[in-house]
This record gives structure tokens, sequence and C-alpha cells, in this order.
């Protein structure tokens, strides 16, 4: 008797399973973490698909442009 194929679990057949984070799957991580809201769904996608460096990298360039962000606010409120 042979053996049944498994199924295709990946939902999207034209692509990998192991594709790689876009950008905006990156900054919508970031963001989140910088809000400290994330789903359980993402954060496994996160853990799995993701790269510590990218994380790394989105983090610092998210906290400079945070940092700027604000300077600017209030650099526009006191004169």
């Amino acid at each position: 008797m042979a053996a049944e194929p498994e199924p295709n679990l990946n939902p999207r057949p034209d692509k990998p399973e192991d594709e790689h984070l876009t950008f905006l799957q990156m900054l919508g991580s970031t963001v989140s973490a910088a809000l400290g809201v994330q789903s359980s769904a993402n954060r496994k996608r996160d853990f799995s698909k993701g790269k510590a460096i990218h994380f790394i990298l989105f983090g610092v360039a998210f906290t400079a442009v945070f940092v700027l962000a604000v300077i600017g606010v209030v650099n526009l409120v006191l004169p």
C-alpha cells in the first residue's frame, strides 16, 4: 500500500515557506514592540522567519527617528 502524500500546509504555494519578512512586516513588528503590543501570531512569525540583526537595525533606526521627532516638536513648541 502506497503512503498518501502529505498535504501542502503553505497557504501561498507560489512562495516558499522559508521566505523572509517584508519591509512592512518588519516595520509593523518594530512599531508594535515600541508600543508594547504584539499578537501571538506575529510574534511567532517574527521568531521563525525574522533575523535578529534586522530587528536590531530597525529598532535603532526607529529609536533615532523617534528621538529626532521629539526634539523637532520641542523646538517647534519652545521658540
